[in-house]
């Protein structure tokens, strides 16, 4: 089969985790000679400024817009794309194609949404199986839902100039450093964490500890209320949105995903993919990905003292002992999440389904 042509489309105008994949999986097609993508978003996305050529802006005000609905409309009948894969809610409800008229309508879910409504797409793309599973409980048929999984890339090396400005910006010396990551959302459990770290020790091994934490949402200020009402308030340290996080993996000495619900957990696979220990809460997500006691800690959802000693037990454990489980994240994130694997599980689908199987 010749270059399938796909137009990917997402109606996000900020920048999360789902948003930062649909970039990645967006350059990643357009680096190989098997299929094509030009991305689609939103007018003044910040997705734009992270979009490699080809992309393009369309109208997608709300799901109830017929302006946007023509739009969209107008749009892939001028690409004339094979695929059409739209990435949540609004994407995929303003889009509605024919089965077998012209391109073949795939939805990318990342979460426990309403199956309603997605029973007019051609096929459904989970990126976990409990996602897959979800579907079919919900009566979409099992023969058009499809996991296919998300990929991180390799990342390029920190330059050491960058670490040591970050280090001297924050206070860090010699300290032990733990990070997290994400939207400051209710479901990511950061005020937990917060109440965590206040538990450990304020030094391990006479090196203090230190907590970085990255990302932006509408619970900053009750976060950062709660972290200046606790003991460890000049130990924490809110950097913001970052959209190159790299730099704080570098720094970390242990990488942290506290969160109440993940329905596949990004954040987990960038930390093995930076070679950093990893803690998490068994949400359905990181119960996909992790292995207990090998690639990573599991504790309870909002067990505070639980989530704390796991913190403290990577700390304090062996070099060999943290190795050891470095080296088995790396190896799961390769074999099971690599971007060769993600990228050509994409292809064989759309090849099965321009070949008239769903």
């Amino acid at each position: 089969m010749s270059r399938i042509q796909t137009l990917q489309i997402i109606g996000s105008k900020k920048l999360g985790g789902a948003e930062s994949f649909f970039v990645r999986l967006h350059q990643a097609f357009n680096q190989t000679a098997d299929v094509g993508s030009v991305a689609v978003v939103p007018h003044k996305s910040e997705l734009l400024h992270q979009l490699a050529a080809p992309a393009t802006t369309c109208a997608m005000r709300s799901v109830f817009d017929p302006f946007s609905r023509l739009s969209l409309s107008s749009l892939i009948r001028k690409e004339r794309p094979d695929i059409v894969q739209t990435w949540m809610g609004r994407a995929t409800r303003s889009v509605s194609l024919r089965p077998g008229k012209g391109p073949v309508h795939v939805a990318r879910l990342g979460g426990f949404y309403n199956p309603d409504h997605y029973r007019h797409v051609h096929s459904l793309v989970g990126n976990t199986r409990g996602i897959c599973d979800f579907l079919i409980r919900n009566g979409y048929p099992s023969e058009r839902v499809h996991f296919i999984s998300n990929f991180v890339p390799a990342p390029q090396p920190v330059d050491a100039a960058i670490r040591q400005q970050w280090k001297t910006r924050l206070g860090l010396g010699d300290d032990l450093v733990i990070f997290a990551l994400g939207r400051l959302h209710p479901n990511k459990a950061f005020d937990t964490l917060l109440d965590a770290f206040s538990v450990l020790p304020k030094e391990i091994n006479g090196r203090r500890v230190q907590l970085l934490l990255a990302g932006d949402g509408h619970l900053a200020d009750a976060l950062k209320d709660q972290a200046r009402k606790s003991v460890a308030a000049s130990r924490v340290h809110f950097l913001g949105w970052q959209s190159d996080p790299a730099p704080f993996f570098a720094l970390a000495d242990l990488f942290v995903c506290p969160s109440r619900h993940e329905p596949l957990g990004n954040v987990i696979l960038e930390g093995w993919a930076h070679g950093v220990p990893v803690v998490s809460t068994r949400s359905d997500g990181a119960l996909e990905l992790i292995t207990d006691g090998r690639d990573g800690l599991l504790t309870n959802i909002d067990a505070r003292e639980e989530l704390s000693a796991a913190m403290h037990q990577l700390l304090t454990a062996p070099a060999d002992q943290k190795e050891a489980m470095v080296t088995a994240g790396r190896q799961t994130l390769e074999h099971r999440f690599g971007q060769a694997t993600i990228v050509s599980a994409y292809r064989s689908l759309y090849e099965q389904l321009l070949g008239g199987v769903s």
